[in-house]
């Protein structure tokens, strides 16, 4: 699975915004501190807003805030709010696709795939990953030693 830098910047941004609940931040307060592109922070933020992750006001004491609590936004909706659904192939989704022949049960491991996926970044949440209290799953799939190791190609 690709990480994009956008899903990055955002999950970082947002764990600085739930850190400081009590505020408004305005986006070069979130970039500086995250050390995150200005510009591209802002383009993020309006994908964040758009998807009622955030909220934003202007003015003095303007910036963004978390549109519901920590424990109500998951790794999930950011990612999908930035990039889009969990899991794509060639801008489809895999319960669309037609294989045959000997690819035929690939449509199967690309649902597998998305199901995995959604396992973990549908049940944590902003306040797990800030809090450090990631679900018990996260953690068992981190312990096994095998999980920290680098694939060559």
């Amino acid at each position: 699975m690709h990480i994009s830098a956008k899903v990055d910047y955002a999950l970082r941004a947002l764990l600085f915004l739930y850190e400081n609940n009590d505020e408004s931040l305005p986006c070069a307060v979130l970039a500086n501190n995250q050390q995150i592109p200005q510009k591209y922070l802002e383009a993020i933020m309006s994908s964040l807003k758009r998807s009622q992750i955030v909220t934003s006001h202007r003015g003095n004491n303007g910036g963004y805030h978390l549109a519901r609590p920590g424990n109500a936004i998951t790794i999930a909706d950011v990612i999908r709010a930035v990039d889009g659904p969990l899991a794509e192939i060639n801008g489809r989704r895999p319960e669309d696709m037609d294989y045959f022949g000997p690819a035929l049960h690939l449509k199967t491991v690309w649902i597998a795939l998305r199901a995995g996926m959604r396992a973990i970044l549908e049940t944590t949440t902003l306040a797990d990953v800030a809090e450090g209290h990631l679900p018990q799953s996260v953690y068992d799939l981190a312990k096994d030693p095998d999980s920290w190791n680098r694939r060559q190609h």
